[in-house]
């Protein structure tokens, strides 16, 4: 394992060894993994706008003893021209590792495949692995164990977001339903391959992907690139809102999960989104301690 561009690079057992070290970095953050990333410079490009990401790894790399290299959209010759095969073999030749943020998921996998240093999918339009990481640290945390939890993603069920949730379902055991409007549901056959321990199912039944749910997980309507699209999503994903009638169907103790950033009062309610089964900020949190360790893994 050189990349991490989807969850479909790790095998169950890594994935298992990424959030037991999660959990260790968090514990001991003032004292762990200090050196794990000493005289390492990390370049960061992003053409995406970012507050968590890009916050969440900058500390992460400064507290495992690294460097951070930020790079926007108007910083590198790509947007000149150049390609990404020769960005690649440059950036690699002064760094040891990459974290990536951009559109079109074919890109990033371009620049893995040039580069000779360890590329991180920090988000593009197909997968979000970083977040899913996290989340399922939060739901260690709150669970104890993930095999057999049920959880309800409600929305755009072709998102990043939907889509890493399908994959993280079926490595470790989850049951997951997948609750959209037919037109914005996700394409099984298109996922990479991976073990298949969970389950996957696709419904547009609010009610019955709510039921005993011990997740109830939901990502904004209208995402970076998606704009034009507004109304139309509005319209066809209001009936897919998280909402104080949705928690009243799920499990006793279910927890709220959204990756944020949060529109209120479209994909998910105020009372909800602050209500006492949010674990939404931790969940934020988290995505610092799984990122650290990601990168303990791939970039020691």
């Amino acid at each position: 394992m050189k990349d991490l561009t989807n969850l479909a690079d790790l095998s169950p057992q890594e994935l298992h060894d990424i959030l037991a070290h999660a959990h260790e970095l968090k514990k001991s953050r003032a004292t762990s993994g200090r050196d794990i990333l000493a005289g390492k410079t990390i370049a960061m490009i992003f053409s995406k706008a970012s507050t968590r990401t890009r916050v969440s790894f900058e500390v992460g790399i400064h507290e495992l003893g690294g460097n951070a290299l930020f790079l926007g959209a108007k910083d590198l010759q790509i947007g000149r021209g150049e390609s990404i095969h020769d960005t690649a073999q440059v950036l690699a030749r002064y760094v040891q590792g990459v974290v990536i943020r951009t559109h079109a998921h074919e890109d990033l996998t371009e620049f893995a495949k040039f580069a000779s240093v360890p590329v991180i999918n920090a988000l593009t339009d197909q997968f979000h692995p970083c977040q899913l990481i996290a989340d399922l640290l939060t739901m260690q945390e709150t669970f104890g164990t993930l095999e057999g939890r049920k959880v309800a993603y409600f929305g755009d069920g072709a998102s990043n977001m939907a889509r890493t949730w399908a994959l993280a379902a079926y490595q470790t055991g989850l049951d997951l339903h997948i609750c959209a409007p037919a037109a914005y549901q996700l394409d099984l056959n298109g996922l990479p391959e991976v073990s298949q321990n969970g389950s996957v199912t696709l419904t547009e039944d609010a009610e019955s992907a709510a039921s005993g749910a011990h997740v109830l997980y939901t990502d904004v309507w209208v995402s970076m690139g998606f704009e034009e699209e507004k109304v139309e999503r509005l319209s066809a994903l209001g009936p897919f809102q998280v909402n104080d009638a949705t928690v009243a169907a799920a499990a006793d103790n279910v927890c709220i999960m959204h990756c944020l950033p949060a529109h209120r009062g479209e994909e998910i309610t105020g009372s909800v989104l602050d209500g006492c089964h949010s674990v939404i900020w931790d969940q934020a949190e988290n995505r610092l301690h799984a990122q650290k360790a990601i990168m303990a893994k791939l970039m020691a």
